[in-house]
């Protein structure tokens, strides 16, 4: 303190640090890389104790820390001679402000491992030796090594803290710390640093942050706090280090039991290893169907035959032992086989809920749709019986003799989620009814509807109005006697689905129709159906035939204001003569608003629907005009005489006939210009010129043919001698092409054949086609 260290002038400016765990965890290496200390490591190659006794040393740097390297407990070298451990452990309690317990991440949950027992006896004998006056605070800072699973530092902390608390708990308390706690002398702080050969760089990082808690005041999480101040001057801390020591190793609470008790120790807990083995292998099968989401049927009996085969096995071989700890050893045993069942019976138990709420909600629904005449609640409570009988008989094979849990929890709670699915159920119910009783009202009011307003008379709305009210009192008989029937709700309830209806049957029901009916396709309808029955039709409903004295102009005036004047009708619904609707504040539910749908035609949709009411209209009354003038004007006399040409048949297939009609129209056409331009006389005489022209090519054609025959070959006698030709015997032959032989002879005299050379004589044919012919 006063030549290595320079600390003996330090007074109170100094704190101290201690560190135990587990031999060979690296307490040392820990606090080498926070402190810059230089306390020997364990060698890699050789797994052994380092560190024996307590050393310490000063932090590097200046920094005002002494910390103290704690032998680590469990440790091969020491054996059964477990005494020294505890003292020490104890000492650092009394003389550190922080004690950093080291400990491996796959210690976490572990009772021995965590140095449980360790803790709980040092605790203990704490309380005895330094309860008097106000408690000094210790900090525990447990440092998690090796953090690499997936568990965050949160779970493992909290597992931690409870086991502490639990310890806590247990302890036997001197007189007046009876309702101490244990954030009364301890308080708790956890980190956890990656593992040192698998994330080097990771470690050294960790590590150098969880330095600055220990160095830098300013940050957050400085771990020296005023509360943890001891009150010892620097220059007086060895003596009071001595003291305490003194007082630990004097204390008889702290002695070592005896060896018996040690080695029942020692074997029933490894007797209790070895029974847990085929115990859990028993479980993996069935655990794994269970966390499927499975009900295993006979999960009972495999988990009840495991148990009782742990336990006889750990009876059979440790029985023998110290009777004390092997009660203790055993009833500890059992703990864990039956925390570890339990966590299986509890997820059992989980998914037989699940599936009970799923079946009794598909059974529930199918069994009110197949409904052949029962009431709602005893469909419903026939299928809820079914679903609890079956959960009950997986609940009941988990029960065996001396369990000791009980699934009522779960069981209520699965009668409050079918509680919720019956709330549901009867919600859809109800629905169903209302929308049942919706259809119905519909279906009657319908018709009346579209006939009040089709008529457009001035009490319209009084008769739609007198239907809606009857509608809405039969629809309440018919709701009640479905309710009723269902076994649904009845009072206050009822009194609520009651206007339910009454607002979907006014907005949904009536208004909807009203709303069909006012479209503008609907309203123009009416309108224009309005304007013809007064314009093309007289009072007594015969059609009107229009002359030329009526005054169809007063006649249209009239229809059409009386036609514009049903368009406001038609643009809200008067409901001042509805008995119903007199009571609207009990007859609709609570702060229902029916006057936002009394409105069915806007004010701008009026607008457009009266200008597009005034074009149909005038259309009416061009229509009337022209049918008048049609009704006066003539047959054109073409007409007549296309009917008496042709007669009426071939009159019609001309008109009907495209082709026809086209060709006649051009004919005609084309003889109106020739008649409006008096060319009958050149079309004539063109007519006969190209007559005689087409006669004398016709003739030259055929003289030409008959030139170009072949002569005759002499003809021969029946006796085979050729005959001799007359001279004045000219033989034509014909050839048929098509049979390559010939097929006629003809001969004449030449006398009979007019010759004339073909070229000449051009002034005579000239002569002969400019003469006029017939």
């Amino acid at each position: 303190m006063q030549n290595k260290w320079r600390l003996a002038k330090a007074g109170f400016d100094y704190d101290v640090v201690a560190v135990f765990g587990s031999q060979s965890t690296g307490k040392s290496t820990l606090l080498n890389r926070l402190f810059g200390t230089r306390f020997d490591v364990m060698s890699e190659a050789q797994r052994q104790q380092t560190t024996r006794g307590i050393w310490t040393d000063r932090g590097t740097g200046g920094m005002p820390v002494l910390i103290m390297d704690v032998e680590g407990t469990d440790g091969r070298e020491r054996g059964e001679h477990q005494d020294f451990e505890r003292k020490s452990a104890l000492f650092s309690l009394a003389v550190a402000e922080v004690v950093i317990v080291n400990m491996w991440e796959n210690m976490v949950g572990l009772y021995n491992g965590a140095n449980m027992g360790l803790l709980k006896t040092v605790m203990e004998v704490n309380l005895q030796l330094f309860s008097g006056g106000e408690p000094k605070k210790t900090l525990l800072y447990f440092v998690i090594r090796d953090h690499v699973s997936a568990a965050p530092l949160e779970s493992l902390a909290a597992t931690l803290t409870k086991d502490l608390a639990r310890i806590w708990a247990s302890l036997s308390r001197p007189p007046g710390t009876e309702s101490a706690t244990l954030d009364s002398y301890f308080d708790l702080k956890f980190a956890s640093l990656p593992h040192k050969l698998l994330q080097p760089a990771d470690f050294e990082r960790e590590a150098m942050g969880l330095r600055r808690q220990f160095t830098d005041a300013g940050s957050s999480g400085y771990v020296f706090k005023a509360g943890y101040k001891r009150r010892v001057p620097a220059d007086g801390f060895p003596h009071y280090a001595s003291s305490v020591w003194e007082k630990v190793m004097s204390n008889k609470d702290l002695d070592l039991p005896t060896q018996q008790e040690l080695l029942a120790q020692f074997r029933c807990d490894e007797i209790a290893a070895v029974a847990l083995e085929p115990f859990r292998e028993a479980l993996v099968p069935v655990r794994l169907r269970v966390q499927e989401g499975k009900v295993v049927e006979d999960l009972g009996a495999v988990a009840q035959a495991a148990r009782t085969q742990a336990l006889e096995a750990f009876v059979a071989q440790a029985a023998r032992y110290h009777s004390g700890v092997y009660g203790k050893k055993r009833a500890g045993l059992v703990a864990t086989l039956d925390s570890e069942l339990h966590a299986v019976f509890l997820n059992q138990v989980k998914n037989a809920s699940a599936q009970a709420a799923e079946a009794f909600s598909r059974d529930a629904a199918r069994a009110i749709e197949e409904d052949n005449g029962g009431g709602f609640m005893e469909i419903v409570e026939k299928v809820r019986c079914g679903v609890m009988a079956r959960f009950d008989r997986a609940v009941d094979g988990l029960m065996f003799e001396g369990a000791p849990w009980s699934f009522a929890p779960e069981k209520r709670q699965l009668d409050g989620a079918l509680d919720a699915v019956t709330v549901e159920l009867r919600e859809r119910e109800v629905d169903r009814i209302v929308e049942r009783t919706k259809r119905l009202a519909k279906d009657a009011m319908g018709d009346a509807v579209a006939e009040h307003l089709a008529a457009g008379e001035e009490d319209m709305w009084r008769l739609v109005m007198d239907a809606f009210d009857s509608e809405a009192s039969d629809a309440d008989e018919r709701l009640a006697k479905q309710l009723a029937a269902a076994g649904l709700i009845g009072g206050e309830q009822r009194l609520v689905v009651e206007r339910r209806v009454h607002a979907a049957l006014w907005e949904d029901v009536l208004v909807g129709l009203l709303r069909d009916e006012v479209s503008d396709a609907m309203v123009l309808l009416k309108l224009r159906a309005a304007v013809e029955d007064r314009f093309r039709y007289d009072a007594q409903g015969l059609p009107r035939v229009w002359t030329p004295s009526d005054d169809i102009d007063a006649q249209f005036a009239v229809a059409r204001e009386s036609a514009r004047a049903l368009l406001p009708r038609l643009s809200r619904v008067n409901v001042e003569s509805s008995a119903k609707l007199r009571l609207a504040r009990t007859f609709f539910p609570a702060g229902y608003e029916y006057e936002r749908t009394l409105v069915l035609i806007a004010p701008a949709r009026q607008r457009d629907l009266a200008k597009r009411f005034a074009r149909e209209a005038d259309a009416l009354y061009l229509e009337a005009k022209r049918s008048m003038v049609t009704t006066h004007g003539k047959v054109p006399a073409w007409v007549l005489v296309l009917l008496v040409l042709l007669g009426w048949n071939e009159a019609m297939a001309v008109l009907f006939n495209p082709l026809y009609l086209v060709l006649v129209c051009m004919v005609g056409g084309a003889a109106l210009v020739v008649h409006l331009l008096g060319m009958w006389g050149p079309l004539l005489r063109a007519a006969g010129g190209f007559t005689g022209v087409a006669s004398d090519q016709v003739h030259r054609l055929l003289v030409e043919a008959v030139n170009r025959t072949e002569p005759v070959k002499p003809r021969k006698s029946s006796s085979g001698k050729r005959v001799p030709k007359k001279e004045s015997d000219t033989e034509i032959e014909y050839t048929d092409p098509r049979r390559s032989s010939i097929s006629k002879r003809l001969v004449k005299k030449e006398s009979d054949i007019e010759m004339e050379p073909l070229g000449k004589d051009e002034s005579r044919n000239s002569s002969r086609s400019s003469s006029p012919r017939n």
